[in-house]
C-alpha cells in the first residue's frame, strides 16, 4: 500500500515543525548573560558553538533531504516506511537537543552572581591542572560548573555525546557542598586526572603492567592485584591530584569519603572505585612516594582511628589486610611506570613537581604569610597547594582559606577576561566570512 495523502501530508507537517523548532535554537553567544569575567574561555566557547552549528546544519540538510524525498520517490512508499524513515530523523533531533541542553546547563549558570565567577576561576585552575609542557599540548579546554550531589564527575573531552558526536570540550561537574576553600581543588584535579590518564594513555598502559605482575606475585596476592587492574583509572585520577595539589588532595579526598562506616567499608565488584577506606590510605601512599614526609603518615593514623577494622567479618577484613600489605608494591609500580607516550620516563617523574615538596610549600607560605598579591602570582594548583599545607600544618583556619580560595577563583577569571580582551583588541578587525559563520545564526 503506497503512502495515501493525508499521511504525507502529516509527516511532512511535523518535518517542518522540527526545523522551526530547529531554527529557534540560536547560539550561546546571542543569548547568555553573564559578565565577561564569568564567561567561558574563547577557545572553549569557539570549539562549542562549532560543534552545536555543524549538528544542525546537519539536521537542516537531512530534514530537508527527506522533505524532499517524500514529495518525490516516497510517493510510493508505504506509510510505514516513511514514518520509520521519520523516527530516524526525529531521533536525532532529539540528540542535537539533548547536546544543546548538555552545554547550556553549564554555560547558563554562568550567570548566577558570585558562583558564576567563581566557576570560571575554576576553568582556569583546571587548565593549570592540565598542563604537562610537552605531554599534553595538545588538551583540550576545559569548563566547569556547580551541580547538586556528593562527588564531582567529568565527560571527557572527545568521548561521545548523546547521537555519537565527539564531544569537544572536557566538561567537569563539582558539588556545591565543596564550594569553597582548597577541598574544591582536590575534586576538580581528581576530574582534570581522568582527562590527563586519557590524553597520555595511562589506563591502556598501566593495566596490562598491573596484571602482568599479578602473575608473577603469589597467588594469595592475586585477589589484591585483581583490583588495582580494576581500579586503575580512579586510581591515576587520585595519582594526578597527588602530584598537583600535594597533602590538599588527601585531605580533600578524606573529606569526601568520610561517609558512615558501612559506606566507607562498602565493596561492589563492579563499583571502579576503590574502596573508600583502602583509597584514602592509597592517597597517603602515593602523595609519599611522591614528595616524602612524616605528614602522610600522621594523616594515615588518623584514617585509621576513625576506621578501625575492628568488628569487621573476617573475609572482608582479610581483603583489606591483604591490600594494605601489597600497597607498597602496588604504589612503586605506578610511580616507575613507563610507556612511549611518556616518552619512556618514569610517571613519577612526569607528574611529580619539585615545588610540591611540603618543606617547599611551607616555605613560600611563612614567606609570605598568604599574602594575596603573592599567591595571585602563582599558577593556581600551587597556589591551591600553599593554602592546604598550610591549612594541614595548623598555620590556617578554614575560615581563612575559603576567603582566600574565593578571592583567588575572582582573579583568575577576571585575568583571563582581561587577557582575551588584550589579545583580540590587538588584532585587526577583519570581516573574513568563516565556513561556519553563516550556521551559527542559522
Amino acid at each position: 500500500m503506497v503512502v495515501t495523502s493525508l499521511a504525507r501530508w502529516w509527516i511532512a507537517q511535523e518535518t517542518r515543525a522540527l526545523l522551526t523548532r530547529l531554527d529557534r535554537v540560536r547560539p550561546f553567544v546571542l543569548n547568555m548573560p553573564m559578565t565577561p569575567a564569568a564567561a567561558v574561555s574563547p577557545a572553549a566557547l569557539a570549539a562549542i558553538e562549532s560543534h552545536l552549528s555543524q549538528g544542525r546544519f546537519r539536521l537542516r540538510r537531512l530534514a530537508r533531504r527527506f522533505l524532499r524525498w517524500l514529495h518525490g520517490p516516497g510517493r510510493r512508499a508505504a506509510a510505514s516506511v516513511c514514518q520509520r524513515a521519520f523516527s530516524l530523523l526525529k531521533l536525532r533531533f532529539n540528540s542535537v537537543m539533548s547536546q544543546f541542553d548538555i552545554f547550556a546547563d553549564v554555560l547558563s549558570q554562568r550567570s548566577e552572581h558570585e558562583t558564576g565567577t567563581w566557576v570560571a576561576g575554576l576553568d582556569d585552575a583546571a587548565a593549570d591542572a592540565l598542563e604537562i609542557p610537552g605531554y599534553t599540548d595538545r588538551a583540550p579546554p576545559v569548563i566547569c560548573y556547580v551541580t547538586r550531589g556528593h562527588g564531582a564527575a567529568i565527560r571527557r573531552a572527545r568521548t561521545r555525546l548523546p547521537g555519537g558526536d565527539a564531544n569537544p570540550v572536557a566538561i567537569i561537574s563539582i558539588p556545591r557542598e565543596r564550594m569553597v576553600g582548597s577541598g574544591i581543588a582536590a575534586s576538580l584535579v581528581h576530574e582534570v586526572g581522568h582527562q590527563g590518564a586519557a590524553l597520555l594513555g595511562l589506563v591502556e598502559s598501566l593495566r596490562p603492567r598491573i596484571l602482568l605482575e599479578m602473575e608473577r606475585r603469589p597467588r594469595a596476592e592475586r585477589p589484591a592485584w585483581q583490583l588495582y587492574a580494576r581500579w586503575i583509572s580512579e586510581i591515576v585520577a587520585d595519582f594526578w591530584s597527588s602530584a598537583r595539589l600535594g597533602v590538599g588532595s588527601t585531605m580533600g579526598l578524606m573529606g569526601v569519603v568520610s561517609l558512615p562506616r558501612a559506606f566507607v567499608f562498602r565493596f561492589d565488584p563492579s563499583d571502579p572505585h576503590p574502596i573508600p577506606w583502602i583509597r584514602a590510605l592509597l592517597s597517603c601512599a602515593m602523595g609519599n612516594a611522591l614528595y616524602p614526609h612524616a605528614q602522610w603518615k600522621r594523616l594515615a593514623a588518623i584514617w585509621h582511628q576513625f576506621y578501625p577494622l575492628a568488628g569487621l567479618d573476617a573475609p572482608r577484613r582479610g581483603l583489606l589486610s591483604l591490600l594494605n600489605a601489597t600497597m607498597p608494591r602496588f604504589v612503586q609500580l605506578l610511580i616507575t611506570h613507563r610507556s612511549q607516550r611518556l616518552r619512556n620516563r618514569p610517571l613519577g617523574e612526569v607528574l611529580g613537581l619539585r615545588n610540591r615538596r611540603p618543606e617547599l610549600l611551607l616555605e613560600v607560605y611563612l614567606r609570605t604569610r598568604a599574602s594575596l598579591p603573592s599567591l595571585k602570582a602563582l599558577p593556581p594548583t600551587l597556589a591551591f597547594a600553599v593554602l592546604s599545607q598550610a591549612r594541614a600544618s595548623g598555620l590556617m583556619t578554614p575560615e581563612r582559606e575559603s576567603a582566600i580560595a574565593g578571592y583567588l577563583l575572582t582573579h583568575w577569571a577576571a585575568r583571563s577576561a582581561m587577557d582575551a580582551n588584550i589579545i583580540c583588541g590587538a588584532q585587526p578587525l577583519r570581516r573574513r566570512r568563516s565556513p561556519n559563520y553563516a550556521n551559527l545564526v542559522s
